[in-house]
């Protein structure tokens, strides 16, 4: 939106004293504003997480930096429902009283989509148990590719690894890749296989 446009929704608001703001210190009156008439207002941001234990909800808009438009989540908020920062937060929220800078969230409706009660019984991502890969991966299919046989020597591979190829350039990374895919299509034909080729050249793309 346009500050031209900004002033129109100003003065229809019938605002006073906003001929010399910045454009987000606007949008901050025109916010205020609309809730002090309307006495109830919703948002969403991401959460990000300050050390002293209080966070904000950043918007996207803005690339999730520090703007005036961001929402402050008290440490209480957070540690009863176990907030993160990189959630995604939604519920309805106050303007700032006298003092403030920020609008405030008054009650948390969903996390990252879902009901917030639900999220208190989740374990989180490091506490999981881990699963290491229980099936091997075969990738010597014949005779003529001798580096998919080296890699099963070397450097084996299980069902649900991850693996990463550091070479110079242009010293065979993408025909092993292609190799190592064939292998698995042949010896494994219940696995599924998904290449992903980011800036490769045509003739590469066609050969796979």
């Amino acid at each position: 939106m346009s500050m031209k446009e900004l002033l129109e929704i100003a003065a229809r608001e019938k605002l006073t004293e906003f001929s010399g703001l910045k454009k987000q210190d606007l949008i901050f009156r025109i916010l205020k504003e609309r809730t002090r008439l309307s006495g109830l207002m919703f948002g969403e941001g991401t959460l990000e997480i300050l050390p002293d234990g209080f966070g904000f909800l950043r918007s996207p808009d803005y690339h999730y930096l520090p703007c005036p438009d961001d929402i402050y989540v008290s440490p209480s908020q957070i540690r009863r429902f176990g907030l993160r920062t990189g959630s995604t937060v939604a519920g309805q929220i106050r303007p700032p009283k006298e003092n403030e800078r920020y609008f405030a969230l008054l009650r948390v409706e969903a996390v990252n989509g879902q009901d917030p009660n639900l999220l208190t019984a989740k374990v989180f991502f490091d506490d999981l148990t881990p699963l290491h890969p229980k099936e091997r991966l075969r990738l010597a299919d014949n005779a003529v590719h001798l580096s998919t046989r080296v890699v099963d020597l070397i450097a084996p591979i299980g069902l649900g690894q991850r693996g990463l190829i550091v070479s110079p350039p242009r010293a065979g990374k993408t025909i092993l890749l292609q190799q190592m895919a064939d292998a698995v299509c042949r010896n494994h034909p219940d696995a599924y296989v998904i290449m992903l080729l980011i800036d490769e050249r045509p003739e590469e793309v066609t050969d796979m």
